[in-house]
């Protein structure tokens, strides 16, 4: 395996927390610490376009394509929802005064986790708030959505893992998962293992179809793992964390493959927050607390 660091993109005037596809297959929405939201073109790099400013931090970004709308959560303030053809901000609600930690759509629902504990559920076509879940004391961190079972995953830094049922949004399952936070819930393209990820920097996999069993515990990184991502092809996934560092590792196997840091690749110099892998030249996309956005050629 073959890692070529392909270009750098830097726009933003402080640490980068989110990247997202903006469903071109070639292009990207970025937002961070300075409430910018950037959009990207992977083919004319440091050529990005402002999109919105969010007037806070934005560690959040969800795309709705069906209605090219762009959902950005304004850390205490709320969510914006941008019209991706207009560029225009055409809805705001004020749902929460804490923070927006992740948001996941899942047919016409919008599920939105919240630094108080609280998941959102939002109707997408009407803009209006549904339901409010209490599921921890502390933040929710991740969410993540199963269609191939009907059910969504949340993480959170009580170290829980709670599995809700899509259509009545009942608790299913409760998982003691880490031994701290739990920044980071994924399910595979396949819908068959949960990953999850956290400041205990461990790396779990579970068995979803057998009662979400515990299939894999790594020591995967030295610090917090922020973000995992798969490879378009499904045979790799990738985990970027507080360490500086990006690891590639088999799908099928588990296995570490590949190593991405600073001595060897010329990789970011701090915290690596979130990760994209786009269907675009195999390209792997990384964003970081050193205000940059780097862009990998995996081959």
């Amino acid at each position: 395996m073959n890692i070529r660091k392909v270009d750098t993109f830097s726009g933003h005037r402080d640490s980068v927390y989110t990247i997202i596809s903006d469903g071109s297959g070639r292009g990207f929405y970025s937002a961070g610490a300075d409430g910018f939201v950037i959009q990207w073109d992977l083919q004319k790099p440091d050529l990005g376009k402002l999109v919105a400013r969010a007037g806070t931090s934005v560690y959040a970004l969800a795309l709705h394509e069906s209605s090219d709308s762009l959902w950005i959560g304004q850390n205490f303030e709320g969510i914006q929802v941008l019209n991706t053809k207009e560029n225009a901000i055409e809805k705001t609600s004020k749902i929460t005064t804490s923070t927006i930690f992740d948001i996941r759509f899942a047919g016409d629902k919008a599920l939105i986790a919240l630094g108080d504990g609280v998941l959102v559920v939002m109707d997408v076509p009407s803009f209006a708030v549904q339901k409010h879940i209490k599921i921890a004391g502390k933040s929710i961190r991740s969410i993540a959505v199963n269609m191939e079972t009907n059910e969504f995953a949340t993480g959170d830094s009580d170290c829980n893992v709670h599995i809700f049922d899509l259509d009545g949004f009942k608790l299913k399952k409760t998982i003691q998962a880490h031994t701290n936070s739990v920044f980071s819930v994924k399910y595979s393209p396949d819908g068959k293992y949960l990953f999850t990820t956290g400041r205990d920097a461990h790396l779990k996999i579970w068995d979803v179809n057998d009662a979400y069993g515990i299939v894999s515990d790594i020591p995967a990184h030295m610090y917090a793992i922020n973000d995992i991502t798969f490879s378009p092809d499904r045979s790799l996934f990738a985990t970027c964390s507080m360490d500086k560092s990006i690891k590639l590792w088999d799908a099928a196997t588990f296995k570490l493959k590949k190593i991405i840091d600073r001595a060897r690749h010329a990789g970011h110099g701090t915290s690596v927050n979130k990760l994209l892998w786009t269907g675009f030249e195999n390209q792997l996309i990384s964003c970081s607390d050193d205000r940059m956005i780097s862009v990998w050629e995996v081959a």
